[in-house]
């Protein structure tokens, strides 16, 4: 997998049963969260956490998140060393617990971590709950995640851990809670009944094979991607000792579901253990002929284990991920495969996956192909290894997009690029982020950005559709919003990708691709400017009338966020807008969304953004914000759109 299109980042996915999440997505409000543990520690106690090693836990009044004491942790002799606690009575297989800890440095910085260990039958497995995130003695920091027990244990324990230093830390206000699970909509189709043309899969974790989790899957997917079980550092951690313990479970779930697997990924220049690039002489491999041998020899090994474990339960396998660069004049992945063995080790991939599965198809599999660059060098690569033999059956496409990126025309001509070559194209990772930009977040998915999100898996479908002759499946990367690498990668924001909610509620993203005759009526033009879906608009710069809803639609000490929905109940399409309102109680917008705002005192004009600037007659368009206020929040009495007063709903 990789990461969001245009976004110069590399990051590993998210751990195996887990998802950072801070709000739903665009369903019914949540009802309130079940609160399973608290230690705030207010009572001189440890209230139950231990060391995992020889550090000592003691209460603390030196610093404290709330009220005046936390715990202190010290004596650290090692990064993993930290506080943790059992949940092992208290967490339920099955139900998603949100965990909150706040962590502060006793002294120095340092990145936090916020861990599960759980055993089974006395073998031990860590799962990551929230990764590295800057810690200082200036100030507190919160850890948030979500975690999900998917599997029978007989030890269970939360706990915190640093990166890099064994200095001191201190946690405090500590808690676990839960939101009751909603049933999954029984009374909707399934998309693997509305797409026809090609199999429909999503990417799992343990925690989508359980519960209503579980039956969302098997109710709308014909096929599933293990995310992380079947890498290499999931399963040989270590030379030449092989552990299917993440993934086994999960192929057991897909065999008696009846669901197909794509087996991802054989090789990779992430989640690979350093030891694979470690020379006989204990040093990091350079280009020589001794390292090039040993490190094909154990790419060979790893491959002959991993495939022939599993046989003909998987069908296809991504082979070599991400191997181009199209910065490199050859375009070239500079990763320590190639440097050290060129192209030979994606050759020597292929051919042993040949040997060792002969029944499957074989890819090789990347992001952001619909990039002309990238697409073009990963074309030239497939068409000379096929010319030399290499059993390269077909080509990835990870689609990894956003609201606004790529165009349809583009993603059409990454599908048109390959098919002279004659082998099969693979929709492999696909999700669409609500977020445009790095600097972007929302406590909640705004509605504007889910009903763009809809127009975009509607405008998707359909041209993956057109090419059901090339395209031999397409995959979700990822089954709801509630577990998505996209929370913390490329920065930590609650993101909304999927087609189910985190509730696991169809969305309009979901109506998109099962019947977008039901996606919300809205004026907003297709992100994909479709030609079918372009309004008809006009020069005109007045309006006849116009109407304006405004709500507040949350709120907390010192903020707020609003949604503004404006129509124009006129006559007359319009080319632009420019709405206009007076804010009387001092409230001040920080972040706008639907549109570019200024703010003058307590005028505030919002004018349209490129893609909504086409209002017809009778049509509408919403906006939202994250405002501040003081003592009063006032609703705006009046508005006006391009200098005419609307009525205000």
């Amino acid at each position: 997998m990789r990461a969001l299109p245009r976004l110069a980042l590399a990051a590993l996915t998210a751990a195996a049963t887990v998802a950072v999440v801070s709000a739903t997505a665009d369903a019914a409000a949540d009802p309130a969260p079940i609160t399973v543990l608290t230690s705030d520690f207010e009572d001189g106690t440890v209230q139950g956490w231990a060391g995992r090693s020889a550090e000592t836990l003691a209460p603390s009044t030196a610093v404290a998140h709330g009220g005046t004491n936390s715990l202190l942790v010290s004596g650290r002799t090692a990064t993993w060393q930290g506080p943790s606690l059992d949940v092992f009575g208290t967490f339920e297989k099955g139900t998603a617990y949100t965990i909150s800890v706040w962590v502060r440095m006793a002294s120095g910085s340092d990145n936090a971590r916020l861990s599960v260990e759980r055993h089974t039958a006395g073998v031990a497995s860590y799962d990551q709950v929230v990764g590295n995130t800057a810690v200082t003695s200036g100030a507190w920091v919160n850890l948030t995640g979500r975690y999900t027990l998917a599997a029978d244990v007989d030890l269970l324990r939360v706990y915190v851990e640093t990166a890099s230093t064994t200095e001191s830390f201190h946690i405090d206000d500590v808690t676990a809670a839960y939101v009751p699970a909603l049933p999954v909509q029984t009374d909707i189709p399934s998309v693997k009944d509305v797409v026809t043309e090609f199999p429909v899969g999503a990417a799992i974790t343990g925690a989508e094979t359980v519960t209503e989790h579980g039956r969302l899957l098997t109710k709308h997917f014909d096929s599933v991607t293990p995310g992380n079980a079947l890498k290499w550092d999931a399963t040989e951690p270590t030379e030449n000792t092989f552990t299917y313990t993440q993934a086994d479970p999960l192929m057991a779930f897909a065999k008696a579901n009846g669901l197909a697997v794509r087996g991802h990924t054989l090789v990779w220049h992430n989640q690979t253990p350093s030891w694979v690039f470690t020379g006989a002489d204990g040093q990091p491999m350079t280009a020589t002929a001794e390292n090039k041998t040993l490190l094909l020899g154990r790419l060979e090994n790893h491959i002959r284990n991993v495939a022939a474990h599993y046989g003909t339960d998987i069908g296809v396998w991504d082979v070599v991920n991400e191997v181009i660069d199209e910065s490199q004049p050859d375009g070239m992945r500079r990763s320590t495969w190639y440097n050290v063995t060129g192209l030979d080790y994606i050759r020597t991939a292929f051919r042993v996956a040949r040997e060792v599965a002969p029944h499957a198809k074989l890819y090789i599999n990347d992001y952001n192909t619909n990039v002309p660059a990238k697409r073009d060098f990963l074309f030239t690569l497939i068409q000379q290894l096929k010319a030399e033999g290499v059993p390269i059956d077909g080509v990835g496409h990870q689609m990894h997009i956003n609201i606004n990126w790529p165009s349809l025309v583009d993603t059409e001509s990454m599908l048109t690029k390959f098919m002279p070559l004659n082998i099969d194209q693979q929709i492999t990772e696909m999700d669409v982020s609500i977020y445009t930009s790095n600097s972007e977040t929302f406590p909640t998915p705004p509605a504007d950005r889910l009903l763009k999100q809809a127009y975009v898996y509607r405008d998707m479908f359909a041209l993956f559709r057109r090419y059901s002759s090339e395209i031999t499946s397409v995959t979700l990367w990822g089954l709801a919003d509630d577990n998505t690498w996209l929370d913390t990668f490329p920065v930590t924001r609650k993101d909304a990708p999927l087609l189910f909610d985190t509730r696991l509620q169809a969305k309009q993203a979901y109506w998109g691709v099962a019947d977008p005759t039901k996606i919300e009526t809205s004026a907003s033009p297709s992100p994909s400017v479709s030609a079918s879906v372009s309004p008809s608009t006009s020069t005109s710069t007045g309006t006849g009338s116009c109407a304006v809803t405004y709500r507040v639609t949350g709120s907390w000490p010192g903020g707020f966020q609003g949604d503004v929905k404006v129509a124009n109940t006129g006559g007359v399409a319009l080319g632009s807008w420019k709405l206009a309102w007076q804010f009387t109680g001092g409230q001040q917008v920080s972040q706008l969304w639907g549109g570019a705002v200024t703010q003058s005192g307590a005028a505030v004009t919002v004018t349209n953004a490129t893609w909504n600037g086409s209002l017809p007659a009778g049509g509408s368009t919403s906006l939202g914000f994250l405002g501040s206020w003081t003592g009063s929040n006032p609703v705006p009495a009046a508005f006006t759109l391009n200098g005419t007063t609307c009525t205000v709903l």
